[in-house]
Parts: structure tokens; sequence; C-alpha cells
């Protein structure tokens, strides 16, 4: 996995934009073998791509020769807005202005949406009138409530769904932006124009999730006797939809699971069942060749133990049960033929802060898409977990010298770790902020604060916050194992003096 930004202009730029998203468009339109994200922002593109599939020559001798696809005539949608943010008073403060000064001033301009993304149908707006501008918070918020009305710098925009972010709170939007169970599930696409009204009301409710497994498999496998911390049925990750702020999703550890699948004759990416920090406990409902490969547990079927990284019978009745033991956090479970379930735009993995897709219940019956007849027994060892974590760094599309000698300078510890990413504590990293970009996987954010943060396969697909280095691909396996309290060493692939290195991100 690579990645490429292509810098199309400079700050708010509309003619930069429409190329930006007309190149999307062209691309997502028929997408080469090997492209796995084409995600527009303000004045950039981001691709990512497959460089076993498609070569980063290729992809620009097929970008040189490729018109962009016009975005057409966007529409003019008014959003109701109950103005009761939590930082309304605040942002009053630091302007200047009086509370309805802060209305009006937000309501005047008709703005464009620019990119769509962070989170599925977040709607990147500018610009925001200048004596309202004010930069992020210099840490984000662990949760911003669904509906609500931000600002930052010159953006303004509505985020659909509770989750992390910085931006500034104005107040509630009183419709929603973003509906997985409606046929057009984004109120708003590039392009589109929007005007905010004060409005007096109730905001919708936040969807249910999407319901990805069928209630009645027609090939039964297994019943959820006891559901784990987090159980979810992955594949290999929904692909080319960052565009629409939908995430990469999939599983976290892609070597287990990968590992897992080839012990039972599955292609890669079948889907199969991921769990972390408590595992569930499972009954058989037809005899199954199943495999699990990972860390950090012991697996009893009938209370004997099954080795991790060996394929082995199942059979109907039998009871199979994870518990926590040894360092890691992360294991999965493969059947022969792979589980069944429906895909949301080309992939059944969850995308749980979008709502789609959840976690397993207690009850819940599983079935496989396939029977297909395949010997058990068959094991490869698993690689030994380090302990510490030893992670290599690449440059990342902010790159400083400075930033990366911090990150080299001594170990880090992990805060919090889920499936969007990993934080960490230790020296203070110089970060910053500006307009919001595409997010590369494994791509280490850091805000004002100096906190980095590790971005997993469930980030947002855009941010603002810098971006000096990336986590290389071949080691994100490692920190879907990490756990709050591990030790992290960072290394740099070249052992000459780290503070002469000079790397630019390939344009």
């Amino acid at each position: 996995m690579e990645g490429l930004y292509l810098v199309l202009g400079e700050g708010l730029s509309e003619e930069a934009n429409r190329l930006a998203q007309g190149l999307a468009r062209a691309l997502l339109r028929n997408p080469p073998p090997g492209l796995l994200e084409a995600v527009p922002a303000y004045a950039t593109l981001y691709l990512e791509y497959d460089p076993r599939k498609l070569s980063r020559r290729a992809l620009l001798g097929l970008l040189k020769a490729l018109p962009p696809v016009g975005e057409g005539e966007g529409r003019v949608v008014e959003v109701p807005v109950r103005y009761d943010g939590e930082d309304l008073l605040e942002v009053a403060s630091r302007t200047g202005l009086p509370v309805d000064g802060v209305k009006k001033r937000h309501q005047a301009p008709l703005y464009r949406v620019y990119a769509l993304g962070f989170t599925p149908g977040f709607p990147f707006l500018a610009p925001v009138d200048p004596a309202l501008r004010l930069p992020r918070r210099p840490h984000p918020r662990p949760r911003v409530p669904a509906h609500s009305v931000a600002m930052a710098g010159a953006q303004t925009g509505i985020y659909p769904l509770p989750s992390p972010g910085g931006w500034h709170l104005l107040g509630t939007a009183l419709v929603a932006v973003y509906d997985p169970h409606r046929e057009r599930p984004f109120l708003l696409g590039p392009g589109d124009r929007v005007r905010f009204v004060e409005g007096e009301g109730t905001p919708p409710p936040e969807p249910a999730p999407l319901e990805l497994l069928p209630e009645a498999p027609p090939l039964p496998a297994l019943r959820v006797e006891e559901p784990g911390l987090l159980d979810l049925l992955v594949d290999g990750g929904r692909f080319l939809a960052g565009h629409l702020g939908l995430a990469r999703s999939g599983p976290l550890d892609r070597y287990s699971a990968s590992l897992a699948n080839r012990l039972v004759g599955n292609p890669e990416g079948a889907p199969l069942l991921e769990f972390a920090y408590k595992g569930p406990v499972l009954t058989a409902l037809r005899d199954l060749v199943a495999a699990f490969a990972g860390y950090g547990f012991v697996a009893l079927l009938e209370g004997e133990e099954v080795l991790p990284g060996q394929s082995f019978l199942w059979r109907k009745g039998k009871v199979l049960r994870f518990l926590p033991k040894g360092k890691g956090v992360r294991a999965y479970l493969a059947v022969a033929g792979g589980f069944q379930a429906r895909p949301f735009l080309g992939s059944v993995s969850p995308d749980l802060r979008g709502r789609v897709g959840r976690p397993l219940r207690s009850g819940e019956v599983l079935g496989v898409g396939e029977v297909r007849p395949v010997r058990p027994g068959r094991a490869f060892p698993l690689r030994p977990l380090p302990e510490p974590f030893r992670v290599r760094l690449r440059p990342g599309p902010d790159f400083r010298g400075e930033a990366l000698r911090a990150f080299l300078a001594g170990s880090f510890r992990v805060a919090r770790a889920d499936r969007m990413g990993v934080e960490l504590l230790g020296l203070e990293v110089p970060g910053g902020e500006g307009l919001s970009k595409a997010t590369p996987l494994g791509g280490v954010q850091v805000p004002p604060s100096g906190r980095p943060l590790i971005l997993l396969a469930d980030k947002g697909s855009l941010g603002g916050y810098a971006l000096p280095v990336r986590v290389a691909a071949e080691d994100l396996w490692l920190l879907g194992q990490a756990w709050p309290g591990a030790e992290i060493w960072f290394t740099w692939p070249d052992n000459r003096e780290n503070h002469h290195i000079k790397l630019p991100w390939p344009l």
C-alpha cells in the first residue's frame, strides 16, 4: 500500500477543488486494478494504491490522460440550525461579537460543499466569514454529539453522528445529513451550496445500525452463546468509499486475519470473525473446519486447548470459547467457506461510527457462505509479538524534521487503543492544524497539543491536524495488538544522523 498526494492549488480555491473532484470522479467511474482510494479535499487529491498491481508511473500516466468529469450544477440546500452549541459563548467572546452577531455572520454566506469526509456524509463547507475564524481546539474532544454544527478556521460543517472532533460547536442541525437507511444516504454532495437558517425544534434521532447479517442464514454454522467485548464480522475492507467518508474498516491485524483464512483454504479477504480483549462463546450448528490466529487469547474446544495457527475439526454441538491469555488483544476465527453477510458499498465489514453493521449479539446465528470440503490439520507458525513494539516510520504529507526527531528521541506509551487509532503519551511532538485533507491509513496525526494519534482502519477519511509521519504499511498489523500501557519505539529506515534527513512527501 502506498499513497500519493496531488496538490492542485492553494487554500480555498474553487477551481482547484473542481479539478480534484473531477479527477476523483473520473478515476472512480472506472477504477484501475490496484487503486484503493481516491479522496479529494479542498485543493488536494489523495490516491492510495497497491504497487504490486498499479505502479506510480502508471497511475500518474493515467491521470494525465484522464479528462476530469464535471460536477454539474449543484443544488442549493437550506439547513435549519438551533444555535445551542456549547462553544457559542466562547466563540462570541473570542471574536468580540455578540451572540446574535455570531449567528448572523454564520448564516450570511452561501457555502460550497468542498468535500465529504471525516465521517460518512460530513460536509466540509466554506468559506466562513473572516470575523468568525478561530483555529481548531488544541486537542479534539473524545465525543461530539450527532448533528452538531461546528466551525474551524475558514470551514464549517455538520457532524452526522457522534464522533471525536476538534471544531467549535455552534448549534444543532434539525435535518440529518446522513442516514444509511435512506435510498440516498447523503443529503449533500460536492458542489452543492448550503445556507444555514435559524430554526427551532427537535433534531432527528440518530439512525439505528444498518443490519448486514441475515436473520435466517441459509447455511447456519454457529450460534453466539455469549458475545465478547467487540465481535465483528469483517472482510478485506471497504475500498474506494473514502470520498464519501466511509471508513476502510476490515481487520485491524491483517496479518493474523490473512493467516486464519489461509489455514482453512479461504481466499484473502473472506469474511471472518474478529474479537478483542474478551472473546465470545460459540456453539457449532454443523461440522466445521475452523482456525484461529492472533494474540492475547487461548481457545478451548469443550475444555481442550486449540492451538493458534492450526486448523481443526469443530463438530456440531461442540462449544468453543476464547479466554484472554498472554500479550496482545485481538484474534480472528475463520471457517471454511467464509461467513455470510450482506455487503454495503462493496464490503460486509461494519463501519461502527457510520452505523453500518454492529457487533454480534447473544443468540445470534452466523451462516457460512458456502460448504467447502477442507481437511483440518493445516498449520502455520505465528510471528512472535515483540515487546516493546518497534514500528517503522515513513514521511507524511506534513513532514518536519523536528517532529521526526521527537518521535525517535524515546519511547511512547499507549494511552488509548481502539479501531480508530492509537493515542500516545510521551515526549511532546511539534504539531499543528490547517485546512482538512485526506488522512492516510497509518498516518500519525499530531494536533497542537503535541499528543500523537496513529490512524487505523476506522479512522476518519479527512482531517486537519498535522501529519508529519506515517507508520510503514508492513507494521500496521502490530498496532492492532497494542494495549493501553504498551511501549512503542519508533524507528527510521535510514541509520544516518536523523537530524540531517529531509524527505518531502512524494508528489
